[in-house]
């Protein structure tokens, strides 16, 4: 496993359930309670936006950059509700990811092709 990739997942165990437990902890102090099925649909819109903005930019129009940073915080955002109703460690389960990316990445270079 390759430097970066163990930087990557060292900061996510260490920071990534912090990051979660607070979002979970203002969730549910400021806003009604809703159900895992609210915030993936939540997600999917938020989601579909920073798509449609991508596609405008990718169409060669002029978008703010603000206003894709603005999506790019409601995905993230939308994501942890998500699996905070669900009771998924993104940490965790990120973690664990990377890990099999590394592991298959790692198996094509020493093949010699692209991963």
């Amino acid at each position: 496993m390759v430097e970066e990739a163990k930087s990557v997942i060292n900061i996510i165990e260490s920071q990534g359930a912090h990051i979660q437990s607070a979002f979970r902890v203002y969730q549910d102090k400021h806003f009604i309670a809703r159900t895992p099925e609210f915030f993936c649909l939540e997600l999917c819109g938020e989601a579909g936006e920073l798509a449609n903005l991508e596609k405008k930019l990718w169409k060669g129009k002029e978008i703010d950059s603000e206003a894709v940073e603005s999506e790019v915080a409601d995905v993230f955002i939308a994501l942890h509700n998500y699996a905070n109703s669900r009771g998924i460690s993104i940490a965790k389960v990120v973690t664990e990811k990377l890990a099999k990316i590394e592991e298959k990445r790692s198996k094509h270079q020493a093949d010699g092709t692209i991963y």
